[in-house]
Formats: structure tokens, C-alpha cells, sequence
């Protein structure tokens, strides 16, 4: 039952990340002549990817990305301290 709740919020999750990344590109283009400026941040095992528009994107993306790996790393050792071995 666990398991089946954990994947129900993993799917639940996804589709409001979708919802808000195309609510982000939707909502520019009704405001006329607004300058629109984006970054990503990609992380593949320990590694973060950083990419923006300009140098101001691309400091706020590597912030983000920094503190994501804080709260991974924070989630990662929480576990191990939870779950005991078998």
C-alpha cells in the first residue's frame, strides 16, 4: 500500500511540473513585448548542468542546483539513518 502511495505522489509531482513549465512558456507570450529569459539546471548522478540565457540566469540556475544537491545529499543520509539493515 506504501509503495502504491509513494508512485501515486511521484506521478502526481510530474504532472505539476508540467503544468508549470507550460504555464511558464504560456504566459509571456500574452503580455506583448516582455523579454523572456531562461535556465535549466540538469543533474545526472552528483553532477549538475547548468545552462541560462545571461550570466545573471545562469548564477540564480547554479544557486538552485547547489541547493538541490544539499536537500538530495540531506534525503540520501536521512534514509540511510532511518532504514535499518535486514
Amino acid at each position: 500500500m506504501a509503495d502504491q502511495t509513494i508512485v501515486l505522489v511521484g506521478a502526481l509531482l510530474m504532472l505539476v511540473g508540467f503544468l508549470l513549465a507550460f504555464v511558464a512558456l504560456v504566459v509571456p507570450s500574452f503580455r506583448g513585448n516582455a523579454r523572456s529569459q531562461g535556465g535549466v539546471v540538469i543533474i545526472i548522478g552528483p553532477f549538475p548542468i547548468v545552462l541560462g540565457s545571461n550570466k545573471e540566469v545562469a548564477r540564480s540556475m547554479l544557486a538552485l542546483a547547489v541547493l538541490l544537491l544539499v536537500v538530495l545529499m540531506a534525503f540520501f543520509l536521512l534514509q540511510s539513518f532511518l532504514v535499518s539493515p535486514s
